[in-house]
């Protein structure tokens, strides 16, 4: 395994937020955080990157405790695609190298400029290079920050809602790439979604919140209309379309 999370756990002051979250994903496996607004998915997701401290509970890269690991090394290891924001005035290049961060010490080599431009031509935005930030659509720039995670070369991939504000062909050419790039690199990858027939397209394995707590977590058996609604709170159907399962609510 490269990711395993046992029993974390993180609450505020009276506050409890996430409890006793525990799963493991594997090289080359995208895992699904699922669960409503305020499940703790984005805890989860910061919890894993010691973005927030669990209250209890370790996080483990391989046989490392996340929590030993300094803080430049972690962000060697893990490449983290927060909710998207706005663009700014950096060019594309530009804020793809600072994928690089982690890596430099006294200054930019040409190593570093070669793996931004490979991160540049895995998503496909070789010709925006000099383009800036606030210049793209919110796929283009979706993809940007995608490819400043990569170019850090982690071996886990953290995204929080990757798809969130994305039209449907930007939202299937994100988790394409996603899906692709997962696995022909290892990479283990987390995902927290909010649109569960794009989990069913594309994740391996899924994660089920519900109020701050591991509901259920395993392969696509876990998927059933009983915990969905469990979790959501909404009746739902399943059927299959061309080889895919699909939810229809109710």
């Amino acid at each position: 395994m490269i990711l395993t999370v046992q029993g974390v756990q993180f609450r505020y002051p009276n506050h409890p937020v996430l409890e006793d979250a525990s799963f493991t994903v594997q090289q080359g496996e995208l895992l699904a955080v699922l669960g409503t607004n305020g499940a703790g998915k984005t805890t989860l997701l910061k919890c894993v990157n010691r973005i927030l401290k669990p209250t209890s509970g370790v996080v483990w890269i391989g046989d490392e405790a996340v929590s030993d690991i300094s803080r430049n090394a972690l962000a060697q290891r893990i490449g983290y695609v927060e909710q998207q924001r706005a663009g700014s005035r950096a060019t594309v290049f530009n804020a793809v190298l600072l994928g690089r961060k982690p890596y430099i010490q006294w200054d930019i080599t040409q190593n570093d400029i070669a793996i931004a431009g490979q991160a540049l031509e895995t998503l496909g935005l070789s010709e925006y290079a000099l383009r800036y930030l606030d210049e793209l659509s919110g796929g283009e720039l979706q993809k940007v920050i995608i490819a400043r995670a990569l170019a850090q070369q982690p071996e886990i991939l953290l995204m929080d809602e990757p798809t969130s504000n994305l039209d449907l062909k930007n939202q299937m050419e994100v988790l394409t790439l996603v899906r692709a790039i997962t696995r022909e690199q290892g990479i283990a990858a987390v995902m927290a979604m909010h649109d569960l027939n794009l989990a069913l397209r594309f994740a391996d394995q899924f994660l089920l919140l519900k109020d701050g707590r591991l509901f259920a977590t395993g392969g696509p058996e876990v998927m059933t209309p009983k915990n969905i609604e469990a979790v959501y709170s909404v009746p739902v159907a399943m059927t299959a379309h061309n080889g895919y399962k699909v939810i229809i609510p109710l």
